[in-house]
């Protein structure tokens, strides 16, 4: 078993940053890829980015190229995600995810075995 706990979301204007924490414990290698996913009312969690924990490759969704970053911090077993200029659309609850994945398709929810419990983001314009 993997436990995720996400930290830091919160509320900002549009053109902020915010960095949001995930914290990893647990049977933690037997994951090889996180992510972060993000859910907004009426709509199907998306894949926002993920990092490949051993080599530490990173695959990022297109609306956020440029503005978000991933990057993890093995000897913490944590995995980051900063977040600048910030846009309204961005508004969601943002989650970790974990898993052990062959081929691709980081940016598909199914794939993860673990979830932490999400971090809200809202961004105003």
């Amino acid at each position: 078993q993997v436990q995720l706990v996400e930290s830091g979301g919160g509320s900002v204007q549009a053109g902020g940053s915010l960095r949001l924490s995930c914290a990893a414990s647990g049977y933690t290698y037997s994951s090889n890829w996180m992510g972060w996913f993000r859910q907004a009312p009426g709509k199907e969690r998306e894949g926002v980015a993920a990092i490949t924990t051993g080599g530490g490759s990173t695959y990022y969704t297109d609306s956020v190229k440029g503005r978000f970053t991933i990057s993890q911090d093995n000897a913490k077993n944590t995995v980051y995600l900063q977040m600048n200029s910030l846009k309204p659309e961005d508004t969601a609850m943002y989650y970790c995810a974990a898993g052990r994945l062959y081929g691709g398709s980081w940016y598909l929810a199914e794939k993860y075995n673990y979830w932490g419990q999400g971090t809200q983001v809202t961004v105003s314009s």
